[in-house]
């Protein structure tokens, strides 16, 4: 574990096309105050295509087993399950991948927690090669944002802008 993961300012902003980034924000601050979930899926020409909202079942996975899960939805995500498995069984029938996981936080901080980064090493993990992007919401406003990705020779996450491309 490489401990809180911040975007690095120097490095190039990642483009991710308009439509996709609006549905992201959308749902971050439709969600809050909780975090929301979901995917985005692509292929090799475009790596993001489309944004797939998943249900964040934590509070309902804490209210049942506290001990167990400690956090509500307010401060972690917990994908459903079904919700991931239907978005990569579509994106597989058009020719997609997931190529992403994206999450908010409420309040500010878009970076890469290191939950975030147990979750993305998790073996039950489905979606090992995908992006992660994380937005921050506060009081209905996305106040920062950012994409993480793995660095192909030491594996650490490294830590990107996001900036909307009108395709």
């Amino acid at each position: 574990m490489q401990g809180r993961v911040e975007v690095d300012p120097s490095l190039e902003p990642v483009p991710i096309p308009v439509s996709v980034w609006n549905e992201i924000c959308a749902h971050a601050r439709e969600a809050e105050p909780e975090e929301c979930c979901g995917l985005v899926s692509g292929d090799d020409v475009a790596r993001f295509r489309r944004a797939h909202r998943c249900r964040n079942d934590m509070t309902a996975l804490h209210e049942r087993d506290p001990l167990s899960y400690p956090k509500d939805g307010r401060n972690a995500f917990h994908m459903n399950e079904l919700d991931y498995a239907e978005v990569d069984r579509q994106a597989a029938d058009r020719g997609e991948r997931v190529t992403a996981i994206y999450h908010s936080h409420v309040g500010p901080g878009a970076y890469f927690s290191e939950d975030d980064q147990q979750f993305a090493a998790d073996e039950a993990f489905p979606f090992p090669d995908a992006d992660h992007i994380v937005v921050s919401v506060f009081e209905g406003r996305v106040i920062g944002h950012g994409l993480f990705r793995r660095d192909g020779r030491t594996g650490a996450f490294v830590g990107r802008a996001v900036v909307p491309e009108i395709a």
